[in-house]
């Protein structure tokens, strides 16, 4: 299985510490050595980064992990290949353009005699089931809303998809359009809400520490989605099995 990680902000936070951790999970701390990637959303445009190496050895990772841009929606994603070679085309996060906006997609998973039919301009260019799915998802949403829904909206369609593919298998998967960030968890999902009073963390999977505090003011809020908790001292809320939420300005929002 795949490793993920999301970051969702109320204003533009780097992922250097999350993704410090996040990386090691890529060929040292775990198996998952079939490429990774990254995607920063900044407005209304995206930073793309994918490498079909592993991410603790990735030179692109260093760069990521050396680099702090800054963002309010962040989606990683770090490979186990199970349907697909390890190639590039094959790394997610994956990003297609609807409504005039980036949408970005990881997938943490197998979905299994997963074939649907694609009949729009949402095409795989790798050989994922991922892949497959993203662009599936993409041609509903086109098929139900003529533009960019608002999020309640956008999410109440999604409650309708999500199962249609999460019935194939495991679907855990992340979505975002720069407005708002989708979690979906068949198997394993986690979540943390980082808000004021700040407290210093340590990392799980590399021996790091940070106080936000230092780092952050009062009104500053961010919310962290990952595979399994990425810190050993903070308390992670684990999502239930078929559950979808959706996070806004670093909350999850009620459905």
């Amino acid at each position: 299985m795949c490793q993920l990680l999301g970051m969702n902000c109320n204003t533009p936070t780097d992922v250097t510490f999350s993704f410090a951790g996040f990386a090691q999970r890529g060929g040292r701390t775990d198996h998952h050595a079939d490429g990774w990637g990254i995607a920063f959303f900044e407005g209304r445009g995206a930073r793309l980064f994918i490498d079909k190496e592993p991410a603790c050895d990735s030179p692109v990772a260093e760069l990521i992990r050396r680099y702090p841009i800054k963002s309010r929606h962040v989606i990683s994603h770090i490979r186990k290949a199970t349907y697909g070679a390890v190639m590039l085309e094959n790394c997610h996060p994956f990003v297609r353009e609807l409504w005039g906006r980036y949408w970005v997609f990881a997938h943490n998973g197998d979905l299994h005699g997963y074939a649907p039919t694609l009949h729009g301009h949402f095409r795989p260019v790798g050989s994922t089931d991922s892949e497959q799915a993203f662009c599936w998802l993409m041609q509903e949403l086109d098929k139900a809303h003529a533009s960019v829904p608002s999020v309640p909206e956008m999410t109440r369609t999604l409650a309708e998809l999500v199962p249609q593919v999460a019935r194939f298998g495991t679907f855990n998967m992340l979505l975002s359009n720069g407005e708002a960030l989708w979690a979906h968890a068949s198997t394993k999902l986690c979540y943390i809400v980082r808000q004021h009073p700040f407290a210093t963390a340590r990392l799980a999977d590399e021996d790091l520490a940070v106080n936000f505090a230092e780092h952050t003011t009062p009104d500053d809020r961010v919310a962290v989605v990952a595979t399994t908790p990425l810190t050993s001292d903070e308390a992670w809320t684990p999502f239930a099995p078929g559950e979808l939420k959706v996070f806004q300005d670093g909350l999850p929002l009620a459905i």
